[in-house]
């Protein structure tokens, strides 16, 4: 393994991704010599990094002692040549891939045999880069993320060449950093950016279908799944007009596999300027605050009604109906709904209309409820085609007296349920595709992506057999196959195990 109390890093380029490696290094006790291309950039980012440790003294998070240690560790050159001695580079200049082979091409002519290569490209497959090098097996890709120093998390790549024995070594430093470090294979999007595919255009998928506008599906996808943002609010943080690119990216790099596929509402954003918060507006206004928060229904003055459940939903029958009643909601406990109430579905991937049409209940009076988690911070209800009005509004209104609801126009799956399936059978893919273990996938997306939890592990809370549901409903009714099930999910569904299983 790699002495690590005996390493020399070079970090070639130095903005903020590369000031923030050699930030995490130095403060690792690893001296790091920092180059760039253009006169004077390496001294700048060495002065920024010392600006950086003596804030971190100010805020009591480190010592003036290891504050001027690590300062020590800093050393920008003013020519390449001055890397030659350094066990490991890690490179961090523009994204394009005659840049980066060049530089690597360069670099092999100047360090030893032994020294390791390692990419931080987001986009591009490490095997691409590393093709004209001379060893490429010294070749791996290191996928920070930023800020670098507060993202704890690195993708440790193997490009198709790549020795094992490199990548442990790069993880061990990682390791030493403080940084999680998780193994992957070279493939597009490699694993943090190709399992956030899911949230991303399921999400636009639901707002392009005319479901629910852009602030409820934020809403419902936070309140009551715990996602810190909503698809829309993370678009307009990153700027459309780097987050769609890279949407087009895998979606054609993965040979238009469907899962990927984004849809025509985004292109026009991009076309229109709506980048999100660095032009102002994007999904949202941010000239105006109160386009910021989440927009609720009216509520309706309607009258109470009673509601009337039905029993072919026993798996979120009782928490539905205990949750209805404190509310102040009268319950009918009785074999068939009553003439003039409400009746409540709730359905698992199926839409109102469809379940009403199945179990024989009248369309005019039936609404739906997303029973996916019991007692969310946030309800989502949808009405049938045809459910008349003042049954919405009643339903609607009681439920608005007791909390946060969400009404939405009908949709197999709601919202939840729709973009949670995506989001676990993406990540189940990944594992059956060998690109990173179940585990490494859970913990680099929680730590990646701030995912409230990693999301095999939320498959297996929910259940893998409803995951399955929900997906073959959704494929049934759209005949996409963007919807259809991973081997791995169905596997593990038909015997009953975790996702985070591995295959005996």
């Amino acid at each position: 393994m790699l002495d690590t109390t005996k390493i020399l890093c070079g970090v070639v380029g130095t903005g903020t991704m590369g000031q923030g490696i050699a930030q995490i290094l130095a403060q690792a006790g690893i001296d790091v010599v920092l180059f760039d291309m253009a006169p004077g950039k390496a001294e700048a980012c060495a002065s920024k990094i010392g600006d950086v440790f003596d804030k971190l003294v100010d805020k009591g998070k480190i010592s003036p002692d290891i504050a001027v240690a690590a300062k020590a560790h800093v050393h920008p050159v003013s020519g390449i040549e001055q890397l030659s001695s350094c066990n490991v580079i890690f490179e961090a200049v523009l994204e394009d891939i005659n840049v980066k082979r060049e530089l690597f091409i360069t670099l092999e002519s100047l360090v030893s045999d032994e020294c390791i290569l390692a990419t931080n490209t987001s986009s591009l497959l490490v095997t691409d880069i590393a093709a004209n090098c001379r060893r490429p097996q010294r070749v791996a890709g290191a996928h920070f993320f930023n800020p670098v120093p507060l993202m704890k998390i690195v993708e440790v790549i193997s490009g198709a060449r790549t020795e094992s024995d490199v990548t442990e070594k790069l993880a061990a430093l990682m390791r030493r950093c403080g940084h999680a470090a998780v193994h992957v294979a070279d493939t597009p999007g490699f694993l943090i950016n190709h399992a956030g595919r899911g949230l991303y255009t399921e999400g636009i998928r639901i707002l392009s279908e005319g479901i629910a506008p852009v602030p409820a599906i934020d809403a419902v996808l936070c309140d009551a799944v715990g996602f810190r943002l909503g698809p829309f609010q993370l678009f307009d943080l990153t700027g459309l007009d780097v987050s769609f690119p890279v949407l087009q990216q895998i979606y054609h790099a993965f040979y238009e596999e469907p899962r990927f596929r984004p849809v025509p509402l985004l292109q026009r954003q991009v076309a229109a300027g709506l980048f999100g918060r660095k032009t102002g507006r994007g999904f949202y206004n941010y000239d105006a605050a109160a386009d910021l928060k989440p927009i609720e229904n009216t509520v309706p003055d309607a009258e109470n009604k009673a509601v009337w459940i039905s029993r072919e939903d026993r798996h979120a029958h009782q928490w539905v109906v205990d949750r209805l009643t404190r509310s102040g909601i009268k319950v009918v406990d009785t074999d068939r709904a009553p003439a003039d109430a409400i009746i409540l579905v709730l359905p698992i991937g199926v839409d109102a209309t469809t379940t009403a049409a199945e179990r024989g209940l009248d369309f005019e009076r039936t609404m739906a409820l997303d029973p996916l988690f019991e007692n969310p911070a946030r309800l989502t209800i949808m009405p049938t085609v045809s459910t008349r009005s003042d049954y919405r509004d009643s339903l609607y209104m009681m439920l608005a007296g007791a909390g946060a609801v969400t009404l939405i126009h009908d949709s197999p799956g709601f919202i939840a349920q729709r973009v949670i399936a995506i989001v676990v059978n993406i990540s189940a893919d990944i594992a059956q595709q060998r690109i990173a273990d179940p585990s490494d996938i859970d913990l680099a997306v929680k730590l990646g992506l701030n995912y409230p939890s990693g999301p095999l592990a939320l498959g297996d809370r929910i259940g893998t057999a409803k995951i399955l549901t929900i997906l073959d409903h959704l494929q049934t009714f759209y005949g996409d196959p963007r919807y259809r099930a991973s081997p791995w999910l169905k596997r593990r569904a038909i015997a009953n195990l975790s996702l985070l299983h591995i295959d005996a």
